[in-house]
This record gives C-alpha cells, structure tokens and sequence, in this order.
C-alpha cells in the first residue's frame, strides 16, 4: 500500500486512535495506515471499530481493534497494554473519542449527563495520555494529538458541559505538553469546527429546537462542513516529523468559524 505521492511518512510507527469507529477517528486512522502507521483502533462500538480495521487491512495495511470505554481507567490500560503486546512501543496517539451535549441553557443540564459528557470528552483524554505518557517517557520520544473544539477557545451558547469539557482538553494538552517537552514528547490539540460526521448531523436541528442558531452555522463562514478526511491530514502532520517544533499547539481546523 502506498500513498498517491509515494510518501509514507509514518513507516514503522505505531499509533492508536481512539473514537476510530466513525469520523474523524476512523479518516484518521485509514490515513495513518496509508502512510505506513501500524494502528491500533480503540472505540467503545465494536461493529463500527472492526469496519475501520477492515477497511485498514482491505487497503493493505496493518492494525488490530480494542473495544474500550474511555473513561475507564482499567480499559485505556488494556488498549495501552495491548498495543505494547503486539507492537512494543507507541509513537502516536490520537485521543479522539467524545460525544456530544444535548443542547441545553445551563441550568436545565441534567447532573448525570454533565458527569458523562466530562468523563468521556475529558477524563478520556486524560487517561489516555496518563497511560500513553508512562510508555512515551520510557521511550524517549511519542507524539499526542488530542481533539479538542472550537468550543475549546470559545464558549458556545448551549453547550456549557461540552464548553467546559473541551477546555479541560485544551487546558490537559498545554499542561503535559509543558511538562514533557524536555523528554522528548510532544502534545498538540486540534480543534475542529463543523465537521460532516455522525456526530453532528444533528446539530442544526438541535440548535433549532434549543431556540438558538449562532449566526455562523448556516454557511460557516468557508460555505461548507469539513469532509473528516480534511481533519485526518492535520492529524497526520502533527503525529509526523514535519511538525516536530510544534508542541502544545492549540491548531484551529474550523473553516473560519471563530473569526
């Protein structure tokens, strides 16, 4: 399997991606293994996480599937473990998985859906490079990408427990990247705008029933949603040597949206 240029950027390197059964996480990992990454495919729906694995293998490239919830400490331990079963080091991981919030003026957010959207858009990330970065400071060297949100530099009307999540993910990627940078470790953030996935093909609609549409959404400001495939390049890049100065960089992939 080879790239359309020729490129394998990521020959030998081995990365786990977590929310890879759909969108993002699953453009990201086929794009990984395009550029010769062995990946390990981590998602908490098992059908959707082995649709990506075939699609991986079907394209000649190579990886396994781990079913975990994110927020289970005992769970990102095994997919952690398992990847160093199989392949014996980790150089990328892309922290990914995250749902959203029902779209909700602060005070009618139900406790127990604030407590799930924290513990899978925030506490995920976090055990997931806790457990990637005891790895990585052994290593010598790994590379974190983690998805955060325009939600993540701004706050958006209706979603205060996503807001809040996805700062945190801002706030854990700046805070590990300053306390790994001199062990050869680097952590970045992306932050994505409209993006044409699952997970958001009903946020119109959901804006429209809370009574509030931000003026943006209608034509987000480029004209267009991003195709995940747009996002998984940036993903490769920073997993790449080709960004290898950049380290807790807050990276806005959001068609002009918080212009």
């Amino acid at each position: 399997m080879t790239e359309a240029n020729g490129v394998r950027t990521h020959e030998g390197k081995v990365a786990i991606v977590t929310g890879a059964g759909s969108g993002i996480g699953r453009a990201s990992a086929i794009k990984l293994a395009e550029k010769g990454a062995k990946v390990v495919v981590v998602d908490f729906n098992e059908q959707s996480g082995k649709e990506t694995i075939e699609a991986i293998k079907d394209n000649g490239g190579e990886g396994l599937f781990v079913k975990a919830d994110v927020s289970s400490s005992q769970d990102v331990q095994h997919y952690v473990q398992k990847t160093m079963d199989e392949y014996g080091k980790i150089d990328i991981v892309f922290n990914n998985a995250g749902i959203i919030q029902k779209f909700s003026m602060m005070s009618d957010v139900e406790d127990d859906h604030f407590d799930r959207i924290i513990d899978i858009n925030l506490k995920g990330v976090f055990l997931g490079m806790k457990y990637a970065l005891k790895v990585m400071e052994k290593q010598g060297f790994g590379t974190i990408i983690n998805t955060a949100s325009t939600t993540g530099v701004r706050a958006e009307h209706s979603l205060s427990a996503y807001t809040a999540s996805k700062h945190g993910v801002v706030g854990l990627t700046k805070t590990a990247a300053l306390e790994y940078v001199k062990k050869g470790i680097r952590v970045n953030a992306i932050c994505p705008g409209g993006v044409d996935t699952a997970i958001t093909a009903g946020v119109p609609k959901q804006f429209q029933e809370s009574g509030y549409i931000p003026e943006e959404l209608p034509n987000m400001r480029i004209g267009r949603f991003a195709d995940p495939n747009e996002l998984a390049e940036v993903v490769a890049f920073l997993a790449s040597d080709n960004s290898s100065y950049m380290t807790g960089s807050i990276v806005l992939v959001d068609g002009g949206l918080t212009l």
